[in-house]
């Protein structure tokens, strides 16, 4: 679309997009979004996938139907090519290329486009390369459904499906990133670049929190699920917990609770200093149980074994003994409110917890209307339609974002002259402003917590960025949130800790904010204004300072329920995912895998930052870049997340029993009881007129399908079937595991980012600044020709960077020895790298 006027950052950029099913029109979405005039072409009969989610994947865009295996369609998609500042594709390697849209071919032509693609399995993964890499597939080869979490592998519910398309959510999310950031280098090096993002490469990096291997991990962090399923598995008894029996297992303070309304509450907060105190005296609980014993130790950091009591409040896990007596009393408590009282008490009072509600009623609830996470926008097929609002924005340009133009369908000429309208300007590339990476010489200050925040600027690392990691002298957090989770989002980042809030530390926190060109932080507004990072204040500080913020639950307006902090978690409970994953308002069950929403929020994050650069570069503008947790959630669950006049019911598949979208796409156990996913589609059934055994699928009656097809998996063991299946091209996958993936592509760290390992890349540290041994994911998902993608550093300890940077600062020795005297600044949490 073309705007006569418009503050949108991505303004006069130019995208054609050839993408098919969700990922690839959702990172041209996003572009649009933020202001890219985008063009996106789909076969004469049209889309590939029929889908009302396709009016919110191609709102902002026009639309041209090609025959692109015509000479002539090929000539006139080209022809739009040839306009383009970005190219998007999403299907197997090589395949447009054969067509004769050929992405390397281009760019020697044209040195300064940018291509993107965004395939199924890597190009260089020569087993799964010509897989037809369908979501389930992607999702079943990488082991998303045979580690769907403790819940899932106590209750024996194991591979278990989830109809959301994470593997699409994480790639268009890094995709997006990736593409703005080679965008704003441009802006620099008047070069594009090549890109390539794997949707199974991606996924893994949104699960890279659950493939981490830490060798000796200290009894402490382990819960009381991992504790029952090494005793079962150690017995040899069965994973047959009841769902009933399995809430007993969880943490208090990391639960759902039923309510006077029939509807249960999600309580998350077991690990901030204050968070489960504060909960405790909503409740009226905290006296009672300091009466009984409960105790806060005054350093959670030193060895267990050193501590006064045997748990202190605000540490996750508790002891079973302490766990069972809190959740009884809590019970109690709940029951007596509604959860919309409990609701406004908890975001009141700072305390991390939110009511369980489904996608429909999220989709209307007030407060995502108000504060613009689902707007309005019609549609030329349904109509009037309430869609997801955008998933990342600039502070001054939002508005303007919630206003989308609906999808167009046009012809080629009206198209073409839409993108020859548009002039690109980019500097003429000269070896004096060559980068060796896209970030190269960009300082950024991370003042996030958790994952979100933290991930993102890790991220950014691995472009070349310098990142500075700031942290409370004395932590907020306990070690299982920090130091755990800080062997994924530390990485490619020096830490300092520092008080903020006292003398020495704030003088030196305005010192580092002078020094950067980038500061990232996952806090509500009320928080930001009162350490002076509101846009007025930084001005005054570091009028070039780009700033961006991450949170739990805003949208481009402010709303009641802007400011009020949360997790990951929360936003699963109020937007319906928790409801679609446990089936029912009384069975909700947690999306298994850790910072499901987290990890895509910080490569939103990454997007808002890249968006924010370029716009710098681009029009000279400082602006501010946005994103939250909820926002993401739409996308997420972008494939049902819509409303119009004559929907049908809200009835995708949904709880523990859900083995599928259908019976041509679910899982089927084989005569070896190992578990297949079929993907197929009703305009496959020809194909299985080729398969040995399945020859007669496509005469049978529909509703007799499951059954034709569970007897006839039954007759050969899982490889058969696979190989039988792929040989007549129909998708099919066995269902892999984590573990397992790790074992086989793991490899000692060689100083490399694992682009050139394929699919699946980890890496071994033997050497690990935390004396562990500690197997983690490369930083492998956007692959380049040009820019280089760095082999980030592991994960350093808390505070080991703090003596360095206050050099570097300017401060001398016998100053910084006077600061860290007084406490505002120190170099260390605690003795041990990863407490005991």
């Amino acid at each position: 679309m073309t705007r006569s006027f418009s503050n949108l950052p991505l303004t006069g950029v130019k995208v054609v997009d050839f993408g098919q099913y969700i990922a690839g029109p959702a990172v041209a979405m996003l572009l649009g979004d933020l202001g890219a005039t985008v063009v996106h072409i789909d076969p004469p009969a049209g889309a590939m996938w029929d889908s009302p989610a396709n009016a919110t994947l191609n709102r902002n865009k026009v639309i041209v139907n090609l025959d692109l295996k015509s000479d002539d369609g090929l000539e006139k998609a080209l022809a739009l090519c040839a306009e383009a500042d970005i190219v998007i594709e999403n299907f197997r390697p090589g395949k447009l290329a054969k067509l004769g849209i050929d992405f390397t071919a281009m760019r020697q032509d044209r040195p300064e486009l940018i291509t993107l693609s965004i395939p199924g399995f890597a190009s260089n993964d020569e087993q799964r390369r010509e897989l037809r890499a369908f979501e389930s597939i992607v999702s079943a080869t990488s082991g998303v459904f045979t580690d769907m979490g403790l819940n899932r592998v106590l209750m024996g519910l194991n591979p278990s499906f989830s109809p959301l398309p994470l593997s699409s959510a994480y790639a268009s999310q890094i995709a997006a990133s990736s593409v703005v950031l080679a965008l704003q280098s441009r802006q620099v090096t008047g070069l594009g670049d090549q890109i390539e993002v794997p949707l199974a490469a991606a996924v893994m990096e949104g699960l890279c929190y659950n493939s981490i291997k830490i060798n000796d991990m200290p009894a402490r962090y382990l819960t009381q699920r991992e504790i029952e399923i090494e005793r079962r598995r150690i017995e040899g008894l069965p994973m047959n917990v009841s769902y009933e029996d399995l809430q007993e297992l969880l943490d208090p303070f990391f639960r759902s609770y039923m309510c006077k309304d029939g509807r249960m509450f999600y309580v998350v907060c077991p690990s901030h200093k204050h968070h489960a105190r504060r909960c405790l005296e909503v409740l009226n609980l905290y006296d009672e149980f300091v009466e009984e014993g409960l105790t806060e130790e005054d350093d959670t950091y030193k060895p267990y074994a050193e501590w006064s009591s045997d748990t202190s409040l605000g540490v996750y896990p508790m002891p079973k003994e302490w766990a069972d007596r809190i959740a009884a009393r809590m019970k109690e408590v709940f029951i007596t409110r509604t959860s919309h009282e409990w609701k406004k008490l908890f975001g009141r009072s700072g305390i991390p917890g939110a009511p369980q509600r489904w996608l429909q009623e999220w989709i209307h609830d007030e407060y995502a209307e108000t504060s613009g996470l689902m707007i309005d926008v019609w549609d030329p097929v349904y109509g009037d339609m309430t869609q997801p609002g955008p998933v990342v924005w600039m502070e001054e340009s939002g508005e303007e974002a919630l206003r989308p133009e609906p999808r167009r369908w046009i012809e080629f000429d009206e198209a073409l002259k839409i993108l020859k309208k548009l002039r690109t300007e980019i500097p003429e590339p000269s070896e004096d402003t060559a980068q060796e990476a896209w970030l190269s010489g960009v300082k950024v200050l991370d003042l996030c917590n958790v994952i979100a925040g933290p991930h993102s600027a890790s991220y950014l690392s691995r472009f070349g960025a310098e990142v500075i990691k700031l942290d409370p002298s004395k932590p907020l957090y306990d070690s299982w949130n920090t130091v755990v989770y800080g062997m994924s989002q530390m990485r490619g980042k020096r830490s300092i800790l520092a008080d903020i809030k006292a003398e020495h530390g704030r003088k030196v926190f305005e010192d580092i904010v002078k020094s950067v060109d980038v500061i990232v932080w996952n806090a509500p507004d009320t928080q930001i204004k009162r350490v002076g990072l509101d846009a007025e204040r930084l001005r005054k500080l570091n009028p070039n300072a780009l700033f961006c913020k991450l949170d739990c639950f805003s949208g481009v307006q402010r709303g009641t329920r802007t400011d009020y902090i949360g997790y990951d978690d929360l936003v699963q409970a109020i937007t319906g995912i928790m409801l679609r994953f446990g089936g029912a308002m009384d069975t909700p069950e947690e999306h298994a895998h850790v910072g499901t929403i987290d990890v895509m929020c910080g490569f939103g994050g990454a997007l808002a930052v890249a968006t924010a650069l370029y716009q710098k570069h681009r029009f000279g503008r400082i602006g501010r870049g946005r994103t939250s947790l909820a926002a993401n959630s739409g996308l997420l669950q972008i494939p049902y997340c819509y409303d119009y006049r004559g929907r049908g019911l809200f009835d995708e598949p949904s709880g523990p029993e859900a083995n599928g979208h259908d019976d041509l796409s679910r899982f089927y156990s084989t005569a070896s009881g190992v578990y297949v996913l079929l993907s197929a589609y009703e305009s496959d059934l020809p194909r299985f007129r080729n398969v040995e055994g399945m020859e007669d699928l496509p005469d049978v009656p529909a509703e007799e399908r499951a059954a034709y097809l569970a007897t006839a998996f039954q007759t050969f063991p899982a490889t058969e079937w696979v190989e039988r299946l792929r040989a007549a091209d129909i998708g099919v996958a066995i269902c892999d595991n984590i573990d397992a993936l790790r074992a086989e592509n793991s490899r000692i760290a060689d100083g490399t980012s694992g682009v050139e390992n394929g699919s699946f890349s980890f890496s071994i540290y033997p050497d690990h600044p935390s004396g562990h041994e500690i197997t983690q994911l490369d930083p492998y998902a956007v692959r380049t020709v040009r820019g280089k993608v760095c082999s980030v550093s592991p994960a350093e300890k808390f505070g080991a960077s703090t003596r360095v940077i206050l050099k570097e600062l300017g401060y001398a020795d016998q100053a910084i020895e006077t600061m860290l005297k007084s406490g505002d600044l120190s170099v260390s949490w605690s003795d041990e790298y990863l407490p005991s």
